[in-house]
């Protein structure tokens, strides 16, 4: 973490999964398991403390709160978010968003913003939302 970014790469991949699931006012169980397993298990956390996560909950629903709230966590995140890391950012929000195979319409706008913030490309954003749609499948 730099001394200029209030977030590390990690926080702000954190950020977007809390950002997407908080998004509707309502953090569903399913929503926390899924930010939780994926902290713990995938390797771009491998470092991360996960004791952080509450830390950046507080910041996004802080945020939230204020009438420029989502454009400034925009802010923070793409400063503290290399570019490379921009499609794993919008696929975790997407993989968030379909953990609980419900999608409001508040989340799915969330889901846009986040492509739109961070330019993936619609191509590219189809086909991660894809993956997430089949990995939360159910019977």
């Amino acid at each position: 973490m730099s001394d200029t970014s209030p977030m590390s790469p990690q926080d702000a991949l954190v950020a977007v999964m809390i950002a997407s699931s908080a998004s509707d006012q309502d953090v569903r169980t399913a929503e926390l398991v899924a930010i939780t397993r994926m902290v713990n298990h995938m390797p771009i956390f491998a470092t991360y403390d996960p004791d952080r996560i509450r830390r950046v909950s507080r910041t996004v629903f802080d945020l939230f709160e204020e009438e420029d709230g989502l454009d400034a966590l925009f802010g923070l995140i793409r400063e503290a978010l290399p570019e490379r890391l921009f499609e794993t950012a919008y696929a975790l929000a997407c993989d968030v968003v379909t953990a609980d195979g419900r999608h409001s319409q508040v989340e799915l706008r969330m889901l846009e913003e986040v492509r739109e913030e961070l330019k993936i490309d619609r191509l590219h954003a189809a086909a991660i939302e894809w993956g997430a749609r089949v990995r939360h499948m159910g019977v």
